[in-house]
């Protein structure tokens, strides 16, 4: 019976996520372990600011982060990461973009992966079947990237995140 679990647990974390970007092509998922890594959730936890969001070719190609709005509606967006119950929200507030708020789930895998979902209005996390793997770097007690990548002209391309304690 635990296999059977076990198997369960694995199946669910490779098909449960995809890539950020709706421009992504598909690509096989990597093996995902579900053990998480509580040391760098506990060091994320609080409230941040996402500050930059950077990309070869910005200035000429536009990414639809998170298939929510273009990624430069999300600088200045406020995230609050939960660590003892992997929940929290994300708020986006920029001027000239459509201001959107939503719970989120997320967690970071013993891979370094950040697996993020966002919880639609009206729907219980634990029924999100889709989300997002990023992976985080740079962390300090103040700051920290998540990175995902899109598919440019048959490249990929990374977009980092650049998050910001709140004070």
């Amino acid at each position: 019976m635990k296999k059977i679990i076990f198997i369960c647990m694995i199946a669910t974390m490779l098909f449960a996520c995809k890539s950020s970007s709706s421009t992504t092509a598909s690509t096989e998922a990597p093996t995902l372990s579900t053990k998480l890594d509580k040391s760098t959730q506990v060091a994320i936890k609080g409230n941040w600011v996402l500050t930059n969001v950077s990309y070869p070719g910005s200035d000429y190609i536009k990414v639809n982060s998170f298939d929510l709005a273009d990624s430069k509606c999300f600088i200045g967006s406020t995230w609050n990461f939960i660590s003892n119950n992997n929940k929290g929200t994300m708020t986006l507030t920029a001027p000239s973009c459509t201001a959107f708020t939503s719970p989120i789930v997320w967690s970071i895998n013993s891979q370094g992966l950040f697996v993020l979902k966002i919880v639609n209005p009206g729907t219980k996390s634990k029924n999100v079947k889709e989300g997002y793997l990023l992976k985080v770097a740079g962390l300090s007690d103040n700051s920290f990237q998540l990175i995902d990548n899109i598919n440019v002209g048959g490249q990929v391309k990374d977009v980092t995140y650049q998050f910001q304690r709140a004070n």
